[in-house]
């Protein structure tokens, strides 16, 4: 399960609001990486109550507990 916390980037203040969260249960992305499926999902449930879908950004929770100094 991965979560998924969706910004709006505000360039009037310059800073980044939340407006949700969303949640992916399946376990296979298909072929896609977890920026891009959640993206993907961001834009789907919330492109129409923002008026720019671009200014919409994901934070996946997995990626801040990764330690990539670790990676092969």
């Amino acid at each position: 399960m991965i979560t998924y916390k969706v910004f709006l980037k505000n360039r009037d203040l310059e800073k980044e609001d939340l407006i949700g969260v969303l949640i992916e249960r399946r376990n296979d992305l298909r072929g896609k990486t977890q920026v891009k499926s959640g993206s993907e999902w961001a834009e789907l449930f919330f492109g129409n109550l923002v008026e720019d879908k671009r200014a919409i950004f994901i934070v996946p929770d997995e990626l801040k507990s990764m330690d990539l100094s670790e990676a092969p």
